[in-house]
């Protein structure tokens, strides 16, 4: 079940009602979480009823880790996390890794010459969980630390692990916000309820308006990716850097949205990536839930960068390779981590002699001129790195990177032949560019690209529902009709389909 499918419209309306109606007449708390973990567990067994196996065995180990971690020596405390670590991370490696692992070491034995072959195997990756092993994980960690306390109630902290909203692809939420909103009751508020809506339209908008018209282009060149030009290369990486913020942010919206109509906050999961002045505010804005998550539980504990400037580029670079390959098992994803990793260390190398050339040139720092150059060269290091994220192998990735590079030079050798030859857009010599859609058609999907990162920008220094609320009564209300006309009329003339969300193969 997909947030963007009939299915799921029809689920969130039914527990709409009887949600409300529990809080309004039963008034009993452990109702309502009995209630809301009966449809976050049906919500999870509709991709595959047996992986619900995987989730609770993750609950119950991390649930009783919490609980025999209390009044026990230090020691004795490590040696539980270090279980609870274990048993969740084979899971994890078995079911997301044990292909990758075994197609790479079967390689370097075929390299040699090694009569040896380890076997793959053929099951589905379980969708979310990555995820949830990383939210349980985490309650582990802060048990450990004593932040929190355990959890004994089993039904809630099931709950926590498992709430639909944020269960297939977070945000990945912290023990101390998230667990104790289950201990109350959330009657119906107007304008809670209407602010949820709205963000989770929003939310909608970005994911069946924008990122499903954009993956149309952006899948034909990388699925075939030897037999286009650079130029569509290009083209179809600059597509797919907003097709993943408003496919990923859109999830995100629809989740704190969804949540936030029945009475929960979840965590704030993007902030303007795309206005970044640099990779480290990049990460910031960026999957915060996951970013905070590497910061707080790996960074961190290896040392952060209170150590030698050699130590803090060796905690750098870990970290950002473990998140590489936690995006995905497969090479070009840890070159993706690596990449951004290296982006930082050479940020921090690089910092007083980038200092030297803006004050040599008369730049003041954070000034509009220092700030738009910033975004601007964030935004490209950003998007080569978006090349290894989405081709289909390492292979793919260095060829559309090194074309990616090549298109300038095309693209001016292709303007120049139309000036020559006065060819118009989406015709005969582009047909190959716009992969044979109409001039229309084509300047659409930039509209598309754009219209996001437009709206980050006018709502830069408020919040955009907030920024709503100020309008007319009536403009408000012609807006809300055309988004929603929009998401619906898209939707039929896909006819129906629910494309899945990209975070959901992490």
């Amino acid at each position: 079940m997909v947030f963007n499918s009939l299915q799921f419209l029809i689920f969130f309306s039914i527990l709409f009602i009887v949600y409300f109606a529990v809080n309004r007449f039963v008034k009993k708390n452990w109702f309502t979480q009995l209630l809301l973990l009966i449809c976050s567990l049906y919500f999870y067994m509709c991709w595959n009823p047996w992986y619900i196996i995987l989730i609770l065995t993750s609950v119950l180990i991390t649930w009783a880790s919490g609980i025999l971690m209390e009044d026990k020596p230090v020691l004795t405390k490590k040696w539980i996390v270090a279980f609870s670590f274990i048993i969740n991370l084979a899971i994890l490696c078995f079911f997301k890794y044990h292909n990758f692992f075994a197609d790479s070491v079967n390689a370097v034995f075929a390299k040699f010459n090694i009569g040896m072959k380890i076997p793959g195997s053929n099951f589905l990756l379980p969708v979310g969980i990555s995820f949830y092993t990383f939210q349980a994980l985490g309650y582990t960690v802060d048990v450990y630390r004593g932040t929190v306390k355990a959890e004994r109630n089993l039904m809630k902290y099931t709950l926590f692990v498992t709430f639909f909203p944020q269960l297939v692809a977070g945000p990945i939420e912290r023990t101390g916000n998230l667990l104790p909103q289950f201990k109350a009751n959330y009657d119906f508020d107007y304008d809670r309820v209407t602010d949820g809506l709205k963000l989770a339209a929003w939310g909608m908008f970005k994911k069946v308006v924008v990122a499903d018209q954009l993956a149309v282009y952006v899948n034909k060149v990388f699925n075939d990716i030897h037999n286009y030009p650079s130029i569509s290369i290009f083209i179809a990486t600059f597509f797919f850097t907003f097709q993943i913020l408003c496919d990923f942010s859109g999830y995100t919206d629809i989740a704190i949205g969804c949540a936030k109509v029945l009475g929960f906050k979840l965590m704030k999961n993007f902030n303007k990536p795309y206005l970044a002045t640099s990779i480290a505010d990049f990460w910031r804005r960026w999957h915060i839930s996951l970013s905070t998550w590497f910061k707080d539980y790996i960074y961190i504990p290896l040392g952060g960068n209170r150590c030698s400037k050699a130590r803090n580029y060796f905690n750098l670079m870990v970290t950002f390779l473990v998140s590489g390959l936690w995006h995905g098992a497969a090479w070009h994803f840890v070159v993706w981590g690596a990449l951004h990793g290296a982006y930082q260390v050479i940020g921090k190398i690089t910092l007083p002699l980038r200092s030297k050339i803006k004050a040599f040139l008369h730049i003041k720092e954070n000034s509009k001129l220092d700030t738009a150059w910033k975004v601007l060269v964030t935004f490209y290091l950003v998007m080569i790195g978006w090349v290894f994220f989405r081709a289909n192998s390492m292979s793919d990735a260095m060829f559309a990177l090194k074309m990616f590079f090549r298109a300038p030079v095309d693209l001016i050798t292709t303007a120049l032949g139309v000036v020559r030859h006065t060819i118009s857009l989406g015709t005969g010599f582009f047909a190959n560019i716009t992969l044979g859609k109409s001039k229309l058609e084509f300047l659409y999907l930039f509209a598309l690209a754009f219209a996001v990162p437009l709206s980050d920008f006018i709502t830069r220094k408020t919040d955009g529902i907030e920024l709503i609320k100020k309008q007319h009564w009536l403009v408000r209300w012609i807006g809300y009709y055309a988004i929603v006309a929009i998401i619906f009329y898209t939707w039929i003339m896909s006819l129906g389909s629910a494309s899945q969300f990209i975070y959901f193969q992490f």
